[in-house]
């Protein structure tokens, strides 16, 4: 028999299928039976003339379809909560490769400068006292118009 604490907690769900079953039944009559088994049994002999047993058989079967489908709620958020995980998991891949072509290619850009600098030390000197010059100037007209 359905215990008071699944009457409660799929109590919509019960009184819609009672309603459903039982048209004679009003939604008042349901509210102040609501929780309590053998007052919504009792009112539904009442209302209907229906065998206890019966009453009692539909509730435990209206009960444990309330519980299969907040299963079948958390099976399919389960779904896609894995669903996401994989998406998650690709993204992440696709982020990592990405940094790895770019550390690949920081890598061979220090290696042809180093290659470079190997090949013509006077000529890379110059291109580097060139640009700290620039750099300078740059910066020092920059901070001059700032004050």
């Amino acid at each position: 028999m359905v215990n008071q604490q699944t009457l409660q907690g799929s109590w919509n769900e019960i009184a819609g299928k009672i309603r459903s079953k039982w048209g004679q039944v009003t939604q008042d009559e349901l509210q102040q039976a609501k929780g309590n088994m053998d007052q919504l049994v009792g009112l539904i002999q009442r209302k209907t003339g229906e065998a206890r047993g019966k009453i009692e058989k539909f509730l435990d079967d209206a009960a444990s379809d309330g519980g299969s489908a907040v299963s079948g709620v958390v099976e399919t958020a389960r779904e896609y909560a894995s669903h996401a995980m994989d998406s998650l998991g690709a993204n992440v891949d696709s982020v990592r490769d990405g940094a790895e072509h770019v550390a690949d290619r920081v890598r061979d850009g220090y290696e042809s400068a180093s290659h470079v600098v190997q090949e013509r030390p006077a000529s890379s000197i110059a291109v580097a006292f060139g640009a700290g010059l620039v750099a300078g100037v740059l910066l020092t007209l920059v901070l001059g118009r700032q004050s």
